[in-house]
C-alpha cells in the first residue's frame, strides 16, 4: 500500500495530545487544510471527533475514515463488449494523459476489447507522433490525420472506422492546451456533440487525467473541465507519489484508476478503502 506524508502526520497529531481540548481541534483543522482537505471538510471532520471524543489513537484514525467515507467514490470502467463504446480522455498537458491512454489500450486489450487510438490532441508538437508510437507498442490500432487538423474531424472518422472494423473500444485523444482556455474548451463541446451524436449515452464515458501530486490544482483542472464538458471518472497519475491527498474529496468526481509507473502495466482499479484507510494513516 502506498504512504501518503499525511497519514502519517494524522497518526503522530493524535499521540502527541494529552487532552482534547479546543486547541486540539483547532490544531486539527488547520492541519487538515494545509493537507488541502478544504475548510468544509476540515470543520466536518473535527466536530465529529469531537463528537465521539476518541480515547486512543486508533480509534482517532477510524473516526477521521468514517467521515470521510462519502467524500470520495470509485467506479469501474466495463465497455459494453457488443457495442461501440467512446471514452474520452481529458486532461492539460504534463499529466500523463497520452501515456495514460496506452496504458489504457494495454489493460483494455488484455481484456479482449478490440481497441482504437484516436489521435485527437493535433496541436500540439509531436502529440501524434507519440501517440503513434504507443499504438504501435501497444500493438493497437489509431486513426489520425496531419497535425493541425480539426479533432472533432479525427474523432468522426474513428468512429466510422470502429464500426466499419467492428471495434468496441475507442480512446481519444484530445487537447490539453491551446492559445486561450476559450478556445480549447469550445473544441472539447464540439468533440463532445459529435461523439453523442452518432454514440449511446450509456457508452460514452469522459474521463479526465489529473496529476495526483498538485493539489488545489487538480481541483481547478477538475472543476473547468467539469463546468465546460462535465465529467464521468477521474485517472490519477504519479499516485505513488501523492502529497495532496486531501484535494480529491473536495472534487466530487468518482475516480476510475491510479497510475503508478511508467511501463503499460502500471495502472490499476482505485480502491476506495485503502485509499482512505492511507489518507487516515491507518
Amino acid at each position: 500500500m502506498f504512504k501518503f506524508g499525511f497519514g502519517a502526520k494524522l497518526a503522530q497529531f493524535f499521540g502527541f495530545r494529552k487532552t482534547l481540548d479546543d486547541k486540539f481541534f483547532d490544531d486539527l483543522e488547520d492541519m487538515l487544510i494545509e493537507g488541502d482537505f478544504g475548510a468544509k471538510n476540515a470543520m466536518l471532520i473535527s466536530e465529529h471527533v469531537n463528537k465521539l471524543k476518541p480515547k486512543t489513537e486508533d480509534e482517532f484514525l477510524k473516526q477521521v475514515k468514517e467521515i470521510l467515507d462519502d467524500k470520495i467514490s470509485g467506479i469501474l470502467l466495463e465497455p459494453n463488449p457488443n457495442e461501440l463504446n467512446v471514452y474520452l480522455i481529458l486532461g492539460v498537458n504534463g499529466v500523463g494523459k497520452t501515456t495514460t491512454i496506452a496504458k489504457l489500450a494495454s489493460y483494455y486489450s488484455k481484456k479482449n476489447y478490440k481497441v482504437v487510438l484516436s489521435a485527437g490532441d493535433t496541436f500540439r508538437a509531436g502529440a501524434i507522433e507519440q501517440l503513434d508510437l504507443h499504438a504501435k507498442r501497444t500493438n493497437t490500432r489509431i486513426v489520425k490525420q496531419e497535425s493541425g487538423s480539426d479533432p472533432g474531424a479525427v474523432v468522426y472518422d474513428a468512429i466510422s472506422s470502429a464500426f466499419a472494423k467492428g471495434d468496441n473500444l475507442i480512446l481519444c485523444d484530445t487537447a490539453g492546451r491551446m492559445h486561450n482556455k476559450e478556445n480549447l474548451m469550445k473544441e472539447l463541446q464540439k468533440t463532445d456533440k459529435i461523439i453523442k451524436n452518432r454514440i449511446k449515452e450509456q457508452n460514452y464515458k469522459k474521463i479526465l487525467v489529473l496529476d495526483a501530486t498538485t493539489g488545489q490544482n487538480s481541483i481547478s483542472q477538475a472543476n473547468l473541465f467539469n463546468q465546460f464538458i462535465g465529467i464521468d471518472a477521474l485517472i490519477l497519475t504519479k499516485y505513488d507519489s501523492m502529497s495532496k491527498a486531501g484535494a480529491l474529496l473536495q472534487i466530487g468526481i468518482p475516480v476510475a484508476f491510479i497510475g503508478t509507473g511508467e511501463k503499460y502495466e502500471d495502472i490499476q482499479i482505485f480502491d476506495k478503502d485503502k485509499f482512505l484507510s492511507t489518507l487516515a494513516g491507518i
